[in-house]
């Protein structure tokens, strides 16, 4: 089993993503669309910046290990 990561965030998405209850914060993260598995997986080994104004997570599918990421607007 792979070990993962904990997430790393720059300071301005870290902030951001702390504003999201907890809940939410989980739902988003095991909500990731995979173009490789091409259906919803969780997304792991993940970092977190901030990209016009939205929280950008950058990780790995945790099925396929593909490269997968998600934007949370605003």
């Amino acid at each position: 089993m792979p070990i993962e990561s904990l997430p790393t965030f720059t300071k301005p998405a870290h902030q951001r993503w702390e504003t999201i209850p907890a809940d939410i914060r989980q739902r988003l993260l095991s909500n990731i669309g995979c173009g490789q598995c091409r259906h919803e997986s969780t997304i792991t080994n993940f970092s977190g910046s901030i990209k016009g104004g939205d929280v950008l997570l950058v990780g790995k599918c945790a099925e396929c290990h593909g490269d997968v990421a998600r934007v949370i607007e605003g």
